[in-house]
């Protein structure tokens, strides 16, 4: 079984950038359903294979897709997604224009995940068993920020146990959508006078 990915630092807003390109989304997002050529991402996304290909070719300078052992047939050139676990630093010691990335980072990637539940939700009835799967849970914990970090890390942990690409998975095996967020809880604004 390969291992998950090792932590990435992502203090580059350049880098970020070319991650939050709406296309170049789109384009992770069909190469998530397995390798493909730029002519088949083309078609795929309404787009010209030209651009197709200059956006795989931003995707693969930044590590975000690499080659894949594909057969290939003439000169077309197939690409996979190349498994990654990006990290971002303090917001405190982000620039400007990584705050901003990391920004629409987030809001791209919450939008994202809207969708994507929105299309289990459309598909649950015919899903089978695997319309029952969806395990939820919500809470509050009063944390300190040190407290807060350490359970991060451990989620982190039972995720990497856990964690197995897709072509190591037995037959019977789907991929999960599995999302963690936790943020503090404004304060109530003071009332006005």
């Amino acid at each position: 079984m390969s291992s998950p990915p090792e932590p990435e630092q992502v203090d580059d807003p350049a880098k970020l950038k070319a991650l939050t390109h709406p296309r170049r989304l789109r384009i992770l997002t069909e190469l998530r359903r397995g390798p493909a050529t730029a002519t088949m991402l083309a078609r795929a996304l309404g787009e010209n294979s030209g651009a197709t290909s200059y956006h795989l070719r931003r995707l693969a300078e930044h590590g975000y897709i690499e080659a894949a052992e594909e057969p290939a047939r003439g000169r077309e050139r197939w690409w996979r997604l190349r498994p990654h676990d990006l990290r971002f630093p303090p917001r405190s010691e982000q620039s400007p224009a990584l705050a901003a990335q990391v920004d629409e980072f987030g809001r791209q990637k919450f939008q994202a995940d809207l969708d994507l539940f929105a299309a289990f939700q459309a598909q649950r009835e015919s899903m089978g068993d695997w319309g029952d799967v969806l395990p939820f849970s919500r809470g509050t914990l009063h944390l300190t920020r040190d407290e807060a970090v350490r359970f991060f890390e451990d989620y982190l942990d039972l995720f990497r146990r856990y964690w197995r690409s897709g072509e190591d998975g037995p037959p019977d095996a789907r991929a999960l959508a599995v999302r963690f967020v936790a943020f503090p809880i404004p304060e109530p604004e003071a009332p006005l006078e």
